[in-house]
């Protein structure tokens, strides 16, 4: 792939744009369509984009193995962190209206971090994903 400098300078031309997309497809989720799922997905395709086109041992440098393994529980711990702290404040499993100081905000900052931690979750999921089957050699 190395020699194959159309898709190097085409993939150069759209990590940008997609990581964009992605940030903004994470941001948009409180107000419509979107949120962390769809926005852990786009960008997971751009690390495996990259990795599709620069090899494994490239992406791995990018995103490292072991970040992986540590982003995936950090999502779910986020997540279930959001819940715990609204019991602990006298609200439901995620109800968010305790945890600020009106419900509006709370809403605002439970749906945020929820969304971040499935954004994490996701996107390494993937990778770890990709990269367990990339590394597999071909029988």
């Amino acid at each position: 792939m190395r020699r194959d400098i159309v898709l190097r300078v085409a993939a150069k031309f759209i990590m940008a744009p997609l990581m964009l997309f992605a940030l903004y497809v994470q941001f948009h989720g409180d107000y419509g369509p979107g949120g962390g799922f769809q926005a852990g997905v786009i960008a997971a395709a751009g690390v495996i984009l990259y990795a599709l086109i620069n090899g494994l041992a490239a992406a791995q440098r990018l995103v490292s193995m072991a970040l992986v393994e540590r982003l995936i529980p950090a999502g779910v711990l986020i997540y279930a962190a959001v819940g715990l702290v609204s019991m602990a404040l006298g609200g439901n499993f995620l109800d968010y209206n305790p945890l600020a100081h009106d419900p509006v905000h709370g809403q605002e900052w439970g749906v945020f971090l929820v969304e971040a931690g499935v954004f994490l979750t996701v996107f390494s999921s993937m990778i770890a994903i990709y990269y367990a089957f990339a590394s597999r050699r071909a029988s």
